[in-house]
């Protein structure tokens, strides 16, 4: 189908794979909410509101999800060809989006840009 999304993960420079390396950490349940949102985004995609997502700045999205007393998170973009590439993952402990983990999201965006460019991705 055309209107079909995919969703991919980014891979560092030396085939590492940080989002899905942060999911295999988490516990059994919240891999499978995980699971379940990540589904929700590729189905809604760039329709998909609040609760399961929200906006962050510029061309970075997160995908929001709760367990237990825990927060996570997953930063991503949209990027032609119908196309979410999730860009970092981490678990949330204030309020508002920690810049440490904006600027990983960010460098990762930009990395990925470059070798997609270059015709690497």
């Amino acid at each position: 189908m055309d209107d079909e999304w995919s969703i991919a993960f980014f891979l560092d420079q030396h085939g590492g794979n940080p989002v899905a390396e942060f999911l295999d950490s988490l516990d059994v349940k919240t891999r499978a909410r995980f699971r379940w949102s990540l589904e929700q985004l590729r189905l809604r995609n760039v329709q998909a509101r609040s609760p399961l997502v929200r906006h962050l700045d510029g061309d970075l999205w997160e995908l929001r999800e709760e367990s237990q007393t825990n927060i996570y998170r997953i930063i991503y973009v949209f990027r032609s060809g119908q196309r979410i590439i999730l860009l970092h993952g981490f678990q949330k402990k204030s309020q508002k989006t920690p810049a440490r983990e904006l600027e990983t999201a960010r460098r990762r965006y930009q990395e990925f840009v470059e070798r997609e460019r270059r015709g690497e991705v």
